[in-house]
């Protein structure tokens, strides 16, 4: 059985939704304390780092508060957003995330529960210069 891309209304509303929450940690609105972090990602969370690395939730969660801690902030540009429901309540959504002249493509797995959304695995891999 093949996913259901996003053509229906109800997932249209899901990509609005989830374009909020990207990228994800850099939305100080959602939060910048380590319990908001905790809280938007699922226990089980994972990532993989565009240098390919598999990071888990405590490290990233801790990377991630210490960003915080700091007065830097990220400049950052996304676009190219789609949406696709993977299973019921979870989502796949991508997106081109650009930095100064780092460009990455993003995907994230997203769960929607009765009480928030919940990100369940992330990944970024560089774009290569042409």
């Amino acid at each position: 059985m093949e996913p259901n891309l996003v053509t229906t209304s109800e997932p249209l509303s899901v990509l609005e939704e989830l374009k909020q929450r990207e990228p994800i940690f850099h939305r100080p609105e959602l939060g910048t304390a380590r319990s908001d972090f905790e809280n938007m990602t699922d226990p089980c969370f994972w990532e993989v780092g565009a240098s390919g690395r598999r990071y888990s939730r405590e490290y990233v969660l801790d990377i991630v508060e210490k960003r915080y801690q700091s007065a830097a902030g990220d400049v950052w540009d996304t676009r190219d957003f789609h949406c696709l429901e993977i299973a019921t309540d979870n989502y796949l959504i991508t997106y081109t995330l650009i930095q100064g002249a780092r460009v990455t493509r993003r995907c994230t797995i997203w769960r929607r529960t009765a009480q928030s959304w919940k990100v369940l695995y992330h990944q970024g891999t560089l774009v290569e210069a042409s």
